[in-house]
Parts: C-alpha cells; structure tokens; sequence
C-alpha cells in the first residue's frame, strides 16, 4: 500500500459497517435464494477493494467463522484466485484443536453441559452429542421443555410448547445419557419474588425455575468429577442476577476442579465463557473458545465456510 513502510500496519474501521461485508445475508431473505444484480455488485466491489489491500490472507476470526460474510469467505477466495494463500491464525488453530478433539476423539467418561434459554437453538447439538458422550447435564431454561416433555410438573417456567413432542423422542432415544434437574430456584416473581429452593424436580404452577438447586448442582458435581473430557455450552440458570447464580458458579468451579485433575475442559463461548470469566476461572479450563454461535455451529458439525475455504498444507 502507499505510504506504508515495512513493518507497519494499517487497522480498517469494524467491516461491518460497510453494506458489502453482510450481503451474503440478504441472499436469505430474497425469495429466490440469490442476492439481486445490484447486491451481488455492491459485495464483488467491496470484497475486490479488500483483496487489493495485501497478497495473504489470514484468517483468526474464529467468532464469526460460521457466516459466508465478505471478509470471512469472499476476500479469502479473491486472494487465492490471484495465487496467494489463505490460512487459519493460531486462534482459529487452537480453537479447531480443540473442539475437534473433544468431539472426535475424547478421553471417557466424556460429559457434556448444556444450558441456556431455548432447546430448538441445540436440538442439533444435543442430537449430535448423543452419539458421543456418556453424560448430557442439562439445565438453563431449556430444561423445563424436556422436563414437561417427560411429564414433570415445571409451573410457570419457560417452555417451548412446539417442541414438547419431540423431547418426548429425544429422551426415548437417549436413555439414561441425559441428566435433568432433580430441583430448582424458584420465584413467583422473577423481578420482585424472593428465590425459594424445591424439593422435587416438581415446581408448584404459581411458581417458575430460575436455576438448578443444590441436590442438582451436588449430581451434577458428581458427573463433572468422574469426567475426562468436560464441554460446557450454556448457563445453568439466569448467572446474570444473583439470587439465580449458584447453579452457574458451582457448574464452573466443579469444571475447573475436574480440569485441575486431568480432565479436558472446553468453554463454549457466549453466556458460559462470560460467567468463567466474571468468575476469574478462564486460566482454569482447558479452553476457552472465543465464539458461541460459531463454537455451537462447529460442535453441531455443520459447515463452517470460512474455515472450509482455507487451503488445506
């Protein structure tokens, strides 16, 4: 580039901003499939002005590595078609490392935790991992669909109703693999109830659950404890507010110890990075992945491009 001296380095404004770093994603929403003459010519541009920026590219993004955007897919095929190479970072490398392996080739007992709000953003996951693990630990607010999908009474809590019917198949088919809460933190009133504890997996219907109890966190413990291989993908209840938090930071610090042990600990991303870091664990686990939705894609097993079109050496 002009101007520039060896060594030096020039830092382009957030990409986003430009309307052809995101094209890709208005393709879904024309009727056709296809972005429009104009939107195809807006991204071409924008990636052509990108690629005459260097000779080499490479990839250390791993959070946005599940989205064909711009300067994720498009820029690293323009550098290729003029004979330069496109590579992973070592950031992406290590991630790959290490969700492939937890994965594909795990040390057993192989446990899984999964938590967070909604079941439908991991039937897929939780599908794929039961081909693979020998626990599925499962809280959150995605716990009271399986729950009601097994018959438990869960009050007023969170429930995807549409998808009751196939929990029903999903815990037909894994046995005893998945592990539900046994009690919960409960509330009447989620900004101004008090936090009371079951004793049961029942909640009364006045009442909604807000995070695992201490029977759970003590079953749960148990599981993480006897683990080698430990992945870890959504909060145990809402972390943010901390009358529901326990749950959360018991889950963390049980994964940490099972770490410290010898086991293989992987952080998926997102809310559960955030809770092992605001709890000063991140040194603590094995690794932290630095993407949710990408970690998630990944671990699913579905394509990820930017990864994919990577030289292969």
């Amino acid at each position: 580039m002009a101007g520039l001296a060896r060594g030096e380095v020039v830092l382009l404004e957030n990409l986003r901003f430009h309307p052809g770093e995101t094209m890709p994603d208005q393709a879904k929403k024309n009727p056709d499939g296809k972005l429009t003459a104009e939107q195809q010519k807006t991204h071409d541009g924008f990636v052509a002005a990108l690629a005459g920026l260097g000779q080499v590219y490479v990839n250390d993004a791993f959070g946005t590595c599940h989205r064909k955007h711009a300067s994720m897919f498009g820029l690293a095929k323009a550098i290729q078609g003029k004979g330069g190479p496109a590579v992973a970072g070592f950031l992406v490398e290590k991630e790959i490392k290490y969700l492939h392996e937890a994965v594909d080739s795990p040390t057993r007992p192989f446990v899984a935790i999964l938590g967070g709000v909604k079941v439908s953003d991991k039937i897929k996951l939780i599908a794929t991992l039961l081909e693979k693990v020998d626990r599925v630990l499962i809280g959150g607010a995605m716990a009271y669909t399986l729950l009601k999908a097994k018959g438990t009474p869960v009050g007023k809590s969170l429930v995807e109703e549409d998808q009751v019917e196939a929990m029903k198949s999903l815990l037909a088919r894994a046995g005893e693999k998945v592990v539900l809460p046994a009690d919960h933190v409960v509330t009447d009133d989620f900004d101004a109830g008090r936090p009371t504890t079951t004793d049961c997996d029942d909640i009364p219907s006045e009442l909604m659950g807000m995070d695992i109890g201490p029977r759970t966190v003590r079953a749960f413990g148990e599981e993480i404890a006897k683990a080698k291989t430990i992945v870890w993908n959504g909060p145990m209840g809402v972390f943010e507010k901390e009358g529901y938090a326990a749950g959360t930071k018991a889950v963390a610090r049980a994964v940490a110890k099972a770490t410290q042990a010898g086991a293989v600990s992987v952080i998926g991303g997102g809310d559960s990075a955030a809770a092992v870091e605001q709890m000063g664990l991140k040194d603590q686990m094995t690794h932290v992945s630095t993407g949710g939705g990408a970690s998630l894609t990944y671990l699913e097993g579905k394509a990820m491009p930017a990864i994919d079109v990577l030289d292969r050496k």
